[in-house]
């Protein structure tokens, strides 16, 4: 397995737009990767809400309970 250096020293020896190509593949493959992570949390959040582990609050009731949750700390 290749350590983070060796890996950095191989991306050194690409030429520069092979490595913005390599940059971009990254990027693109790791927001790919938080999406699918965030679509699991959500789908997981609304399971929660339809089983009633969450209670149905105003916005303005949310908005003060993060506003005391700021104060308290």
């Amino acid at each position: 397995m290749s350590t983070l250096d060796q890996v950095l020293e191989d991306a050194l020896q690409l030429s520069s737009e092979q490595q913005e190509m390599l940059i971009k593949i990254l990027q693109n493959r790791h927001h790919e990767n938080r999406r699918a992570e965030i679509a699991i949390d959500a789908q997981q959040t609304l399971a929660d809400f339809h089983a009633g582990k969450f209670r149905h609050q105003s916005a303005q009731d949310v908005i003060a309970e993060l506003h005391q949750s700021l104060v308290s700390t």
